[in-house]
């Protein structure tokens, strides 16, 4: 992996974690699930505006043809999904549980889905990361205590459920940037433009709550629509200089920042068990990557 190609995973996972952590303070009481990706998806149409014109008029990228808006759409499902989903798990359990959770089992389904469907034969590498991986989780999880009869940590299961979310856009957006060759602003850009058609009719069908979701949280919103998006940039970009090998692991290094986050600001504790099941997450995925 070239140097600028590090660099920008690098800022995207801590652009990630940080927005994962907003998403986790925002007071969903009064509004949440499309009301939240309504509000997000219309923001960042908004502010992203101006640099999406830039790069479809002053720089001459070419319009996606019905290839490219075919992975748009599915792209703007599965995302619609994930959030919804990641929302759900924080506000049943623990940033430090649903976040790394989400980011580990990804590329952990994705292997298992090769196994299954297209018969590939890890090596002894990928098996040591498989093992990493379902360690680590497990430790986040709770450990020993998911053993436990009739205990299960709470967002374990959501966790899991958007690692699939993950695994699913991952694979529908590395193909529209590096076979289609989409600029990944204008991609990520129209993706969300189809986000808002798709959240719009449910979220505007109680317009009171999507007031009082703003008035609440304006400000976490505000930033959420600026940070999140220039994560994903930064990562689409990073995947047209450097294979998806190499910087799908590197970008796990959000899930170690999200764990820091969630035990030292959010109070949520136990911080060497979820450290570690963090970092055991990190060198899971790069075994799997390098077996």
């Amino acid at each position: 992996m070239s140097p600028t190609a590090l660099a920008f995973v690098v800022t995207a996972a801590f652009l990630h974690a940080t927005w994962n952590f907003l998403a986790k303070r925002i007071d969903t009481t009064e509004g949440g699930g499309p009301q939240l990706v309504f509000l997000y998806a219309l923001l960042t149409v908004v502010l992203y505006t101006p640099l999406a014109l830039f790069f479809l008029v002053g720089s001459h990228a070419d319009w996606p043809d019905w290839r490219g808006w075919a992975v748009i759409a599915l792209s703007a499902l599965l995302h619609y999904g994930y959030t919804l989903v990641l929302q759900r798990g924080y506000r049943v359990g623990d940033l430090s549980v649903v976040y790394p959770l989400a980011r580990g089992t990804g590329p952990l389904l994705s292997s298992l889905g090769a196994i299954v469907l297209l018969g590939e034969r890890p090596g002894w590498l990928a098996l040591v990361g498989i093992g990493l991986v379902v360690g680590g989780v497990l430790i986040i999880a709770g450990g020993e205590r998911l053993f436990r009869r009739g205990t299960m940590h709470a967002g374990a299961g959501w966790g899991v459920l958007t690692g699939a979310f993950i695994a699913a856009y991952t694979l529908a957006d590395a193909y529209a940037v590096k076979t289609l060759m989409l600029v990944p602003l204008v991609y990520y850009y129209l993706e969300n433009v189809v986000r808002v058609a798709l959240s719009a009719p449910v979220a505007l069908s109680r317009p009171a709550r999507v007031s009082l979701l703003w008035r609440a949280n304006w400000r976490k919103i505000v930033l959420i629509a600026l940070i999140s998006p220039m994560s994903y940039f930064l990562i689409l970009t990073a995947l047209q200089y450097a294979p998806v090998s190499h910087v799908a692991p590197a970008r796990e290094m959000s899930m170690m920042v999200a764990a820091l986050l969630g035990v030292r600001l959010l109070g949520e504790g136990e911080m060497r068990r979820r450290v570690g099941g963090a970092v055991l997450i990190a060198l899971g995925v790069v075994a799997l990557t390098l077996g």
